[in-house]
Parts: structure tokens; sequence; C-alpha cells
């Protein structure tokens, strides 16, 4: 079992929608849960606004008119097969605007709430929790939906505010989470790796690699690889628990398992802010939580 004398390390994933905890990190999650770490999703949304993106269930009238009791129950399955408690924050979905230019967002939706104010939720969880570490997306939040971005704004804002006891004192004692991570594992060097390697056993790649111009971020932005290939299949299953946002058939799942564990078999990091020593690369988001005792403010 993973864990320090002081108490199990405990690991919080702040996630936009239901779905996005299975389909980013979601191997991790698996990896950390069967070592006996305490894992935690903060769902930001319902994903009421959400597309049903698997065509078998896409005129089923009963789903449309149910979406947000649908999707919370496919989040229910998907908790149940990753192994990890979760929490609703309770904003709204704020749709994905299409259009040139796009339309306005919906009045009251997550996007549009202040950072400042929205944060305090994800405060009170970090101090109810009290992680050691924290996951969530990259400033463009990882891909550019208002609510990956929003997620993505909170979670840095909270991620500082739980530690300041000037700041949300209803919601109880200060909390300082040691490292804060973002999601990095759609990136060239992985798409590369994977299409190589279909190649090489005679098979057609249904994931492109980007143009480094169109890549910028990744290769400079790794830090951090967890070895997790034998919990892919994990990370599978809970993604298709969200049946209405995954088409089984699709290209999720159209690289075989065999490949994407021997071609690319960590999901991959980049450590943003750590309150204890490390060193890059990493292949554990608790480096350096591991070696030394924590000190009080990480463990209360």
């Amino acid at each position: 079992m993973t864990s320090h004398p002081k108490g199990p390390l405990r690991l919080l994933h702040v996630h936009a929608h239901p779905d996005d905890e299975s389909s980013k990190g979601a191997a991790t999650t698996a990896k950390y849960v069967a070592e006996g770490v305490e894992v935690m999703v903060a769902t930001c949304t319902g994903g009421e606004r959400g597309d049903i993106l698997n065509p078998a269930l896409a005129g089923d009238p009963g789903i449309l008119e149910n979406l947000p009791a649908v999707r919370a129950a496919e989040m229910a399955r998907a908790r149940e097969i990753l192994g990890i408690e979760q929490v609703w924050l309770g904003f709204v979905d704020s749709g994905l605007p299409e259009g040139d230019p796009p339309p306005p967002l919906p009045e009251g939706c997550f996007a549009l709430q202040d950072v400042a104010v929205a944060a305090g939720r994800l405060v009170k969880v970090i101090r109810d929790f009290r992680p050691h570490v924290v996951t969530t997306y990259d400033e463009r939040g990882g891909y550019p939906h208002p609510d990956h971005v929003q997620c993505h704004r909170i979670t840095v804002e909270a991620f500082k505010a739980a530690a300041d006891p000037s700041l949300w004192p209803e919601h109880g004692p200060a909390w300082q989470a040691a490292k804060l991570y973002y999601h990095m594992s759609f990136h060239r060097r992985r798409f590369a790796a994977l299409e190589a390697l279909m190649h090489e056993q005679g098979l057609s790649s249904s994931h492109p690699v980007p143009a480094r111009d169109e890549d910028p971020f990744s290769d400079g932005r790794l830090t951090t690889f967890v070895n997790c290939a034998q919990y892919f299949g994990v990370r599978d299953d809970a993604l298709r628990a969200h049946a209405t946002q995954i088409d089984p058939e699709g290209p999720w799942f159209a690289v075989p398992l065999a490949i994407q564990q021997a071609g690319w078999p960590t999901e991959d990091y980049q450590l943003v802010v750590s309150k204890v020593p490390t060193m890059i690369p990493e292949d554990d988001l608790f480096t350096g939580l591991r070696e030394v005792p924590l000190v009080p403010e990480f463990i209360i």
C-alpha cells in the first residue's frame, strides 16, 4: 500500500465535465488507487450542454430529455470502476460555442463565473480532502473548451487560496497542497510513437501526428511520466461507462491496447508547482513526498 507514516497519500484531480476524469489520467488514477492512494475527482459541471457523441444513442429521446441525470449515472459507474471519491462543484456546463464568430456563452454558465469567487467551492474541497497533489489542465484547457479553460483558472486560484488562512475562513483551516500538475498526455511524441508502431504492425493509424508548429506546447513541457500501462484497460472501461460521450467503435479505441502499452506506456504531466524537492524528469506524481517526512503544513 502506498502511504506515508503520517497517513495515506492523497491525490485530487479537477475536471470540467463528467467523462474528463476517464479520458485524462484515468490509468494513473487506477494505478494509485491500487497502491492505496486516496483519489478524489472534483467535477466542475454536470455536462448538461454536452452533445451525444455515441451514434447508437444519438436518437434516443429519453436520453435527450434527461441528459443531466444520464450523465450523473454514467459518472457513478465510472467512479465505481476507478475506485475513487468524487464531488460535484455544481456549476452549469457552458457548452462549446460554434460559429464564426461564435455565439455568446449562456448566462450563468461556468465559464462566465468570476474566477476568484468560483474558486471558493474548490477551496472547500481542498481543505476538506487535504490533497498532497492536485492535477488539472494547462492554460489552454488541454483544448479550447471554455469550461476547460475556466477549470484551469479556478484550480490555479484555489491551489493558492486554500493555503491562505485569510481567504475563505468559512471553509476550514488552510491547506497547502505540495504539488500542482497539468495533464499532458495528448502530445506529439506519444502520437508519433504509436503511429510508428502501428505501421510496423501493418495497421493504419487514426491519430495523425500533429505538425510541430501545431503542437507548440508539448515536448518542452513534459516533466513527469507515470508508467501505468497495466491500467489502460481500466481507463477504457471507465471511459465506456460514459456511453453518451464515447463511440465504442470510434477513434478513441482504434489503437489496440497492446500497441498502446508497448508504444507509450505512460501518462504524462507537467509539474507546475512543487513545495518539496524533486528532480526532473519524474516517474511519480508523489516524487519528493515519499522520501522525506512530510512537514506539518502538508499533513495536518
